[in-house]
């Protein structure tokens, strides 16, 4: 296993100078929250969910970018893994391309709903995980969620259905970076104890270092009957480019060709 954690952190480096090279070229996109969730994509992708015979296979696990603004993280790493071809990363935003701003269904591959509006693809996660359990089919549904966008009363109302039904198939993973597009989370809406108020609604909590394989992967391992699972992931927003690191202005603005350099400098002398 330390192979293999050796071997995603080189994959998440270069997984990071793919979202600076699309959004820079682009001059659009979200690299902050991207760069926050990389460790998370890869463990997801690599480790927890059953990817089946690829993206139209019926029988896969399910997986919603609720947060999709942060999508180039998922284009990072499935440029690198070859589900995307290389050349691909110069199409981001770009009309007709597979590499829109959010994830679009049937179109980016492994992607089962088309995130917009913040807090819905919780719901439609929600509602995923309740048909697989009413057929007693064996998927398991896996949904990424910003901590901003948990201010969606939406959110909570999907939580409270996921524990109603003991939707034990269902796991949210928060990526809590503490910064959404104009300040800092607690600032803008205070969620409180985020472990606790999902403990009482009835879910299993894990909360973890997010920037962590291990304990991503320890976090992943739990399960309790009839229990939906919650992985609060306390991350940096910006990760890895130190102008970047805890800085809203780096919410949904691009780097210029310099500063795009100075960032691909840092992350590869890390």
């Amino acid at each position: 296993m330390d192979i293999i954690i050796s071997e995603w952190k080189k994959l998440a480096k270069k997984i990071r100078i793919d979202i600076l090279k699309m959004t820079s070229e682009a001059n659009s996109g979200h690299p902050g929250g991207s760069l926050s969730c990389v460790e998370i994509i890869i463990t997801l992708f690599e480790h927890e969910m059953n990817l089946g015979k690829g993206s139209d296979d019926p029988d896969r696990d399910r997986f919603v970018f609720s947060k999709g603004h942060a999508v180039p993280a998922q284009y990072g790493y499935m440029l690198e893994k070859g589900i995307l071809d290389p050349e691909e990363i110069h199409t981001f935003r770009k009309q007709g391309s597979r590499l829109q701003g959010h994830p679009v269904k049937g179109r980016t591959p492994f992607t089962d709903f088309n995130p917009g509006s913040l807090g819905q693809g919780v719901s439609a996660a929600t509602g995923m995980a309740l048909g697989y359990k009413m057929k007693q089919s064996p998927q398991k549904v896996y949904v990424l969620i910003g901590d901003g966008e948990s201010d969606e009363g939406i959110v909570w109302e999907a939580a409270s259905a996921a524990c109603h039904y003991k939707l034990d198939n269902l796991t949210y993973i928060v990526d809590m970076n503490a910064v959404q597009l104009d300040g800092a989370t607690k600032d803008i809406m205070n969620l409180g104890d985020l472990h606790k108020r999902y403990e009482a609604i009835g879910f299993l909590v894990d909360e973890i270092n997010g920037h962590s394989f291990e304990e991503l992967l320890e976090a992943f391992s739990h399960h309790e009957e009839g229990k939906p699972h919650v992985i609060l992931a306390h991350t940096i927003k910006g990760k890895g480019v130190s102008y970047m690191e805890g800085n809203y202005a780096w919410h949904g603005k691009a780097p210029n060709a310099e500063q795009l350099e100075i960032a691909i400098k840092e992350l590869e002398e890390a």
